[in-house]
């Protein structure tokens, strides 16, 4: 029987965690281990100057642990300490509340950066979004039923039972996922390629109470960009976007190039 291990960043109570858990649940052992809390937007970091702790709960009769650290942090607790080394044949991160597409995205989201750290172990690891509408919606803390995860359900599932049976395509490590707000089960997927960017970054400046000066992060959405990238499939076309990624980010120029510095 296959074992799959399911995380997030949304935090162990997410309700789209408890979706994915079920949407692969007949596809074997289903482990789920993820952040205590909400912790979007941290990509790959690590605790390295606190210890962590975890702990058993159930969530809905499916037994779970809740890790005090990060997404990246619930994998590693995951395979080394729960599941003793003995590694997945899969790792599910998500069904994430908010899209994640751009290359701004997947080097900050920490639902992608928990499946990079699987697959840095050469686990087979997806990465699943769905995309809102309000863009505050990724914040919340998720517990509810506000979103409907049925199609992203059905999706992670047909995808897994795949890569359980053929493995990964050659070269991938991550299959990055998301599925539109108003995704149907007959919405098309395409494979798709990184947008390089999905926020024009703008930063607020506010006072406090003594006049002095705070500042707030903020970005307008891009929601177009050039044919087979992730956010024209998604904002334009509105169909389901599978990117490959890879842990590999060595640029692909000529060396001669590179010399030229040197």
């Amino acid at each position: 029987m296959s074992r799959i291990l399911v995380t997030n960043d949304d935090g162990v109570y997410a309700s789209g965690l408890h979706a994915a858990a079920r949407g692969v649940k007949s596809l074997g052992e289903v482990i789920v281990v993820a952040p205590s809390s909400q912790k979007s937007g941290v990509g790959r970091s690590i605790s390295v100057f606190e210890p962590l702790r975890y702990a058993e709960l159930s969530l809905n009769g499916q037994k779970a642990y809740a890790v005090t650290g990060t997404p990246t942090d619930s994998v590693i607790i995951g395979l080394f300490a729960i599941m003793k080394g003995k590694l997945p044949d899969l790792v599910i991160s998500g069904i994430n509340v908010g899209e994640n597409i751009s290359t701004d995205t997947v080097t900050t989201s920490g639902t992608i950066g928990a499946a990079l750290e699987a697959a840095s172990y050469d686990i087979p690891s997806i990465a699943i979004s769905i995309q809102v509408v309000d863009q505050g919606d990724k914040f919340d803390m998720h517990h509810g039923a506000k979103h409907s995860f049925d199609v992203a359900a059905k999706v992670l599932e047909r995808v897994a039972k795949k890569v359980l049976e053929a493995g990964m395509p050659r070269g991938v490590d991550v299959l990055n996922i998301n599925v539109p707000a108003e995704a149907s089960e007959d919405t098309e997927m395409v494979v798709t390629r990184l947008a390089r960017k999905i926020f024009r970054t703008a930063v607020q400046e506010r006072f406090d109470p003594r006049g002095r000066p705070y500042y707030w992060i903020d970005g307008e959405l891009i929601c177009c960009d050039a044919p087979g990238t992730d956010v024209q499939t998604v904002y334009q076309e509105e169909k389901i976007s599978l990117t490959p990624l890879s842990l590999d980010s060595t640029s692909r120029i000529d060396e001669k190039e590179m010399k030229k510095l040197l």
